[in-house]
């Protein structure tokens, strides 16, 4: 690494106000970043890596202060310039690309007019040289037809395309440092591996450092130059991607790595009974028109889809965004009804069912949402919302509550969280809240939609543990929707690859795994982070193009 770095955070201290689970969010932390350098900063939720970030950019809440220590770009202390300096850096020196475009875009301004403000604030461009540095940018960051995207507004783009219109910003006036802050947490695997080597491209290309923060070793074994791993805002370990990954020193180190899930399915072993708990034929469903406003297209979100769920088995469903699997999932438990097909439980048509019908059978199939957060009504206790289903369905209160505190103790909560409510949790507590909740009419069927893509991967190894015990123990029968081949490959007995509204590939996860026969299943399994291992070569090189 040069003598010199371009980025050099040196024993920094950031306090945090009083009340908190502890007083420094950061404890004398010192990070370099050279120049066309990426180091990858991971731990989990609450280790403080985002707040690190925060720091570089000046972003921190009004409530935290940097405590002691130092943050320089190319020698010049940031902690100690003013706001109106502080605002010429970002963008001209450092650019951020944050986890969520969808929230960090405005909703309503299109594309190209977010990404010339860039050049209205920090250069003395003309509208025509703004519009055409812009389109150019959307070029560079491969989004199709770069003229059309630079008119549309974010939710009229793929996931994957606005994460790369906030590359485009964060690149768009060449600065000398890039921060990304998770930026591949909630894409697909083919679209993860497309950032990821953009991202590498466009390093590769101006020399810029980038400080990457993930919690995702995958992502670490496919992009870092340098890992630095933090706990409780501590470094407790740094070194080149190599030693880190393949040596690591530290026993969290180790912990975080060892939780990683690995793309080995365990051998195939045929289900104990012929039976069937679900049957779904030639399921279709159709929308009618894609944007906010419609523009009259008929989009097919299933295509005569059919598959098998063998009693006490758990079936994988993978793809990428749009290819099916949500609305399948909410198909499943009728949140949309399909315009033809069935879904058979036994000998029940779920989807002829009325609305009344409907109600009296809701607990034979539940579903665990993909955020907890969200899905949990911040206004209730954990007890109250937990019992709902029950009371609901005329159970009495008391009887009820006897049971949250069993379903609270079988996912692993005590029976006092019964009386707090899902912010007090962290998000693997609320996920088990979640989960606890679809488990409260002792349902047949449990339908997980994506429910661990958001955790940490120490906790997501814990609740796909709490899963794979939960359904032994109770003999559910479970529809595992995932973008993450990884967590396929651990809790899966057989899976059903998605693509544009059809299956393409279904049977055991070990086979497909193993041998898979289509190209978009194949194209899959190459694109997954750390494919070759965490202690392998990079499969950056074999993405699919950007």
């Amino acid at each position: 690494m040069a003598n010199d770095p371009l980025l050099s955070i040196k024993r920094l201290s950031v306090q945090l106000p009083e009340g908190g689970d502890r007083t420094l969010a950061l404890r004398d932390v010192s990070i370099d970043v050279a120049r066309n350098e990426i180091v990858c900063v991971v731990g989990e939720s609450g280790s403080g890596k985002s707040m690190t970030a925060s720091t570089v950019m000046g972003l921190l809440p009004p409530s935290v202060r940097v405590a002691a220590g130092t943050v320089e770009l190319d020698g010049q202390n940031l902690l100690k310039l003013k706001p109106e300096q502080m605002r010429k850096v970002r963008g001209p020196r450092i650019g951020m690309i944050f986890q969520e475009p969808m929230t960090a875009l405005n909703p309503l301004q299109r594309i190209g007019t977010q990404i010339s403000e860039m050049f209205q604030l920090h250069s003395k461009m003309s509208r025509a040289a703004q519009k055409a540095k812009a389109i150019e940018l959307l070029q560079a960051v491969h989004i199709p037809d770069p003229a059309k995207a630079y008119t549309a507004y974010p939710h009229e783009l793929s996931g994957g395309q606005r994460q790369r219109a906030m590359i485009a910003m964060a690149m768009a006036l060449d600065p000398d440092l890039l921060i990304a802050d998770e930026p591949t947490t909630a894409l697909d695997v083919t679209t993860q591996a497309q950032i990821l080597k953009l991202i590498r491209e466009l390093q590769q290309r101006n020399g810029t450092g980038v400080l990457f923060i993930t919690h995702d070793f995958g992502v670490v074994a496919d992009i870092a130059d340098r890992v630095v791993v933090l706990k409780h805002g501590n470094v407790v370990e740094q070194g080149t991607g190599a030693e880190v990954l393949g040596n690591p020193q530290h026993d969290y180190t180790r912990s975080l790595i060892d939780a990683v899930p690995r793309m080995e399915p365990p051998a195939y072993t045929p289900p104990p009974t012929d039976k069937k708990a679900l049957q779904v034929k030639d399921l279709v469903k159709t929308f009618g028109s894609a944007g906010l406003f419609g523009n009259g297209r008929v989009v097919h979100a299933l295509r005569s889809v059919s598959f098998d769920l063998p009693k006490g088995r758990t079936l994988g469903i993978v793809g990428e965004s749009g290819s099916g699997k949500s609305t399948m999932a909410r198909a499943l438990v009728r949140l949309t009804d399909p315009d033809s097909g069935k879904v058979l439980l036994d000998d029940l048509d779920f989807t002829a069912l009325s609305r009344p019908e409907l109600r009296q059978k809701a607990g034979l199939v539940q579903m665990v949402f993909q955020d907890p957060y969200a899905s949990l009504n911040p206004r209730r206790k954990v007890g109250d919302l937990i019992a709902q289903p029950m009371t609901v369905h005329g159970k009495p209160r008391a009887e009820a509550m006897e049971r949250v505190e069993e379903l609270l103790k079988l996912v692993g909560l005590d029976a006092k969280a019964m009386d707090r409510f899902p912010h007090e949790f962290s998000g693997g507590q609320r996920q088990r809240i979640g989960i606890a909740r679809a488990l409260a009419l002792d349902p047949k069927i449990l339908v997980a939609d994506e429910a661990v893509s958001a955790l940490d991967v120490s906790i997501q190894a814990q609740v796909l543990q709490l899963f794979r015990r939960l359904r032994d123990e109770l003999g559910l029968s479970m529809v595992f929707i995932t973008h993450d081949l990884r967590v396929t490959a651990q809790v899966c007995d057989e899976v059903a690859v998605m693509k544009e509204g059809e299956v393409v590939e279904y049977g055991p996860t070990a086979r497909i795994f193993a041998d898979p026969q289509h190209d978009y299943t194949r194209l899959l399994l190459s694109s997954a982070p750390g494919h070759l291992g965490l202690k392998g070569a990079t499969p950056l090189a074999d993405a699919p193009a950007v």
